[in-house]
């Protein structure tokens, strides 16, 4: 079924981020931090891929992506929907069945025998693609994908996540630059204020994230 009729924006960006928390997808430690892929340290974490175990808050999560990519791009704006390795294969999926398209996935880099392909399922020249993913950081990630999906002659200028950080302000510029257009469900700033809402952690943390999310950058090098 493709879903038409959901709650505004800012309703959708508040149970996602109630929904996150209630799976305990969100971690905060401001004393011990986590150290990102990028090897930089940060006082938050997220894991979207719990998601898939939980099917009430999966399947309410798909319908809200959907219809945000829907009421911003359009109704008949795509042909294919491809999942990033390995985070966005499953989302996906899942939105490729609701949107009644074909699916296919992207990989991150080349398998290295057989076909030696990074598309996999079928992409055609001149299909519109949507790019689904887990989250986005700096976006950065996103332009491989988005690469090898206009190496097989199709179009990407749409990506759909999940979760994006929304405090670093070159994103959505390195995105833009790259004819990408971002569509998301949440950031950090709605899961702080869920999570000051519902009193899912203590003041201290809570004072702890929102100074890193002011200044992520210089928070990162006072601690590297």
């Amino acid at each position: 079924m493709i879903p038409t009729s959901y709650p505004t924006p800012q309703e959708m960006a508040r149970l996602t981020a109630r929904m996150l928390l209630e799976i305990k997808a969100v971690h905060f430690n401001a004393a011990e931090p986590f150290t990102l892929a990028s090897g930089l340290p940060s006082p938050t974490y997220i894991d979207c891929r719990k998601l898939i175990s939980y099917p009430r808050i999966r399947s309410t999560l798909m319908d809200f992506l959907t219809v945000t990519v829907m009421r911003n791009a359009g109704f008949e704006a795509f042909d294919n929907v491809a999942g990033g390795e390995t985070a966005g294969i499953p989302f996906g999926a899942m939105v490729a069945e609701r949107m009644a398209l074909p699916m296919s996935y992207v990989r991150k880099k080349p398998k290295g025998y057989g076909r030696n392909a990074r598309i996999e399922g079928e992409m055609s020249e001149g299909q519109r693609v949507l790019l689904v993913e887990d989250l986005t950081t700096d976006g950065g990630s996103k332009l491989s994908f988005v690469d090898a999906i206009r190496e097989t002659g199709a179009t990407c200028g749409h990506t759909a996540v999940i979760f994006y950080y929304g405090i670093f302000p070159e994103t959505e510029k390195t995105l833009g630059d790259h004819g990408v257009t971002l569509h998301h469900l949440c950031t950090w700033w709605d899961v702080l204020a869920e999570a000051r809402e519902s009193g899912a952690f203590d003041d201290a943390t809570l004072e702890g994230v929102e100074a890193f999310l002011k200044d992520p950058r210089g928070w990162q090098a006072a601690r590297s």
